[in-house]
């Protein structure tokens, strides 16, 4: 199908490589179906709306980045995910990039939780009060550049 995309012009995605967020995701509930594109030469990732090609956020693996990140999935959600092995799950978290690219900052509170093999997605918001929504990014970067 042919797709209109904020940063990627018009492309060329397969039906197959659509995620379902069946609820949405938080502020955005009638935006139910994305794709996850390359985001240039970076270690980011662009989760594309599919119906809105203005609607697109920068996302990022959060085990990369954040070597001690660490979640447990409530039951609810591997249920409602249908997730049945830990290695069908893809995680991505929300990625607000600033001028400043060491001032960029992940959100690590609701990560975006993807059934690879069955393409459904939710945004989880952890009960977890060592995460936030605004951790940044480049901080061991920044601290060996002496920046």
């Amino acid at each position: 199908m042919e797709l209109k995309t904020k940063f990627h012009g018009d492309i060329e995605v397969e039906q197959e490589d659509v995620i379902t967020f069946e609820h949405g995701i938080p502020g955005f509930e009638e935006e139910r179906e994305f794709v996850i594109l390359p985001f240039e030469d970076t270690p980011f990732s662009v989760m594309q709306s599919v119906s809105t090609s203005g609607l697109a956020f920068v996302t990022a693996d959060p085990f990369m980045h954040f070597s001690g990140y660490d979640l447990t999935l409530p039951e609810s959600v591997v249920n409602e995910l249908e997730i049945k092995e830990q290695q069908d799950v893809f995680v991505q978290v929300i990625v607000t990039l600033r001028d400043e690219l060491k001032e960029s900052t992940a959100n690590l509170q609701a990560p975006l939780i993807i059934n690879k093999v069955k393409s459904l997605g939710k945004q989880v918001v952890l009960n977890d009060n060592q995460y936030t929504s605004r951790h940044l990014i480049f901080t061991k970067v920044a601290e060996e550049r002496g920046v």
